[in-house]
Order: C-alpha cells, then structure tokens, then sequence
C-alpha cells in the first residue's frame, strides 16, 4: 500500500503556494486590506449598522481574489471538466484544503465564507448528478457563471437535525390558466440570502413526518423568500437569515431532481462538504499546534523556554498525534469516495464521512483553545488568529450535521442498523 501523494498534486500545492505569493499577498497588503485579516477583523467585515451583514468592502475583497484565482485556473480545480473544472478529487481537495488551512488566515483561504482560491462548490456537483436533461438546459449555463446563486432552504425554525419533519408544504396549484405549486413554510440559517438569486428550498409534497421519500428541492426565486430577520453569531458578519415563503406560487417545472426524492439532493451536499470540512478543520488543528510549538520554544519564562515544561509539552503532544491519526481517515475516505458512484457514499461510506467531520471539528476546537492557553494573554487577544479559527469552527460542530447525529450514523453502521453490515447482522438473525 503506497501511502505517498501523487506528485502532480505534489507540484500542484506548491504552485498554489507560488500563486499565492505573487497574485494574492500583494491584493491582501494593499490598502490596508490586512484589517480584514489582524485583529480588527471582525470590525473590518461587518456593517454592524445593516443587521451586521457583510460590508461591502470585504465581499469586493473576496470577488477579486476568486477572479483573480479563477483567470488562473484554480478556483474551479474541483468542478468536473464538462462544467469547466480541472475534475479535482475529492483525495485532491482534502489535501489541498488541510493545506490551506494550516497557513493560517489570509485571502487566499478564509473559511468564514467559504471563501478560496480552490473553491468548494458541491452545488455544482449536486447539479451535475441530479439534474434531469431539461433542467441542466434549463439552469446549466446559469449555474456555472455563477448568475444563479442558490440558498440552500433545507433547515427550519422548529426542525434541523429531523429535516424529514419539516414543516414547509408544497401543493399542485393552477394560476391563470398554468399549473404550478403553492409553497408555505419557514426555513432557518439561510446563508447568503443578500446575493441570493434564488432559494433551493425544500418542503414536502406526499408522504408523512419522517418519509424520507416525499419530499421535494424546488427552486424559488429570491424576490418570493421574505427575511425574517438576520441571526447575528458567535462569528461575525452574518448572513444567515430566518426567511419564509408565504403563498409563494412557483411554475410546475421549477424543481432539481425528481418530484418526491429532493432529498437525495441534501445528502449529496453533505457528504462532500463534511469531508472538506474536515481536512479544513485538520489544517487549522495543525496550524494552532504548530504556532503554539513555535512560540514555547521562543518564550522563557523564569530563564528557560517554556517548551521545557511537560505540562505545555504534553496536551500538544496529544494533539498532534490526533491529526496524524486523523490525516491518514481522512484521505483513505476521500479516496474510497473517488472510487464509487457519487450517490453510493450515503450507503456505503457515510459513516466514515462522519467519523472524520465529527472528530476534525471538534479536534480544531480543542487546538485552538489549547493554543490559547500556551500564548497566555496574547492567546486570548484578537491579535492572534485562535480564537476566530474556535469562533469559525466551533459552527462545524453544528453545521452540516451536528456531532451527535454525526455520531449516531456512525453508531447505525457499526451496529448494523444501516449501510454494508445490515446483511450480515440479518444473516445471524440479528
């Protein structure tokens, strides 16, 4: 078994590394663009006076850069070759966002947005796997220009975790003469909605509270999705709205995927965003455990290094030893999952997914604060990146599946309830 990368992808992260040095460092120094960056960070990019959403400067900011990355041919590294991309794996993308990641804060990856210069769009793969003919006619050209900008309207104000319990309804409706459907419901941490052009919102059309099959992804424009009001955050800006759809009549083909099997649609987005999440996560572990290494070895308290002391030696040991345990889940997923058919990873590897997601999560966080407690008063301060990286990844506990549901599907195919050990345990008449 040959555990070393191929060594185009090799090349591949130190050309990223070029790039970022000659195209995007000198975008980031520029006109004081480090505010949005050093301690002044959070003040730099919220307009606190506009429901603390975005200010404008900071999104132009990332719209140059990803121009820029993608006039380079970076940006879309992932999307496959018949939409524009170069086909990234997702082997390809674990790697590339740890490394990222573990670079710190900068323009050239900031995960607050979803921000980067390798971008991670699994909207365009959901597109590519689900949509019928008609629809990539329809929506294709739309979606890879960036012109259709989607909210993605799966969670609600009463359900996240029980999506199957949703509360928003579809129903066959005739206006003037055409046939379409009426929409009412409410859904929950929005994002984007500021720069959406439409919402993919997803609500039942058969079925009862807990069928999975029943359920529907409709595309909605943005002018019929009302916001509520904006969720400020442990992390801001925000842009993470309550809205609802009230009335909202839609044309009858105004759907992606099927009538009744939306659901699919959701799955396939969180598969391939948790295992990226994941490497993120990993890559912001290590860049916390590496500048706490750093910093002991330069601070001397009582005339010696810190890094002397078992007690800073020790927690940082255990953290590291975790990410290397971790790297090596993360990449044999990623490569399984380049070794299936996309829609097989939710039966056949999801518990893994979860297993890294959970745990990269949670092993960010507890670098963070650990980085912290090794920088003492300036660990604490916003001078230094920690506590943006536990602000930031502290939402992936959440997000995306919180650990606990996370947990609970790795639990399902251990003990045979779901995925490839169902048949056997069956087969014991268990």
């Amino acid at each position: 078994m040959d555990f070393a990368l191929d060594q185009k992808l090799v090349d591949y992260l130190a050309e990223l590394d070029a790039f970022i040095e000659a195209e995007i460092m000198p975008i980031q120094r520029r006109d004081d663009n480090e505010r949005f960056f050093d301690h002044r960070r959070e003040h730099a990019r919220t307009d606190w006076d506009n429901n603390g959403l975005p200010r404008k400067e900071w999104e132009e900011l990332l719209a140059e850069a990803r121009a820029v990355a993608d006039k380079a041919g970076h940006l879309r590294y992932a999307w496959p070759e018949d939409m524009g991309g170069k086909a990234g794996t997702n082997l390809d993308m674990a790697v590339i966002r740890e490394h990222l990641a573990a670079k710190g804060l900068g323009l050239f990856n900031d995960l607050q947005t979803e921000h980067s210069i390798v971008g991670n769009n699994p909207f365009i793969l959901m597109f590519k796997e689900f949509a019928t003919p008609e629809q990539m006619e329809r929506d294709g050209e739309k979606v890879r220009s960036g012109k259709m900008r989607t909210i993605f309207g799966l969670t609600e104000p009463n359900h996240g975790s029980d999506a199957t319990f949703m509360e928003t309804r579809a129903v066959p409706h005739v206006k003037d003469g055409k046939p379409g459907w009426l929409i009412n419901g409410e859904k929950m941490w929005s994002t984007g909605m500021h720069v959406a052009t439409h919402g993919m919102i997803f609500a039942r059309t058969s079925g009862k509270d807990g069928d999975a099959l029943g359920i529907t992804c409709f595309i909605v424009p943005a002018d019929q999705i009302k916001v509520e009001e904006w969720m400020w955050t442990f992390n801001m800006p925000t842009d993470h709205p309550r809205v609802s759809l009230t009335d909202v009549w839609i044309p009858e083909d105004s759907y992606w995927g099927q009538i009744d099997r939306g659901l699919g649609l959701g799955q396939s987005f969180v598969h391939q965003n948790r295992i990226r999440q994941a490497a993120s996560s990993l890559g912001a572990a290590v860049y916390c455990i590496e500048e706490s290494v750093k910093y002991a070895r330069k601070r001397k308290p009582f005339g010696k290094p810190l890094s002397d002391n078992q007690a800073i030696q020790f927690p940082l040991v255990e953290l590291a030893t975790q990410c290397e345990m971790l790297r090596l889940l993360i990449r044999q997923t990623a490569w399984q999952m380049d070794r299936m058919e996309h829609k097989q990873v939710e039966k056949e590897l999801s518990d893994k997914v979860s297993m890294c997601n959970y745990w990269g999560n949670r092993l960010c966080c507890e670098a963070a604060d650990r980085a912290m407690q090794v920088h003492g008063g300036m660990g604490y301060s916003r001078h230094k990146a920690f506590e943006h990286i536990y602000r930031h990844h502290r939402r992936y506990r959440i997000t995306e599946g919180s650990e606990e549901i996370q947990i609970r599907k790795v639990a399902a195919f251990l003990f045979g309830y779901l995925g490839p050990r169902k048949k056997q345990f069956a087969e014991l008449g268990l």
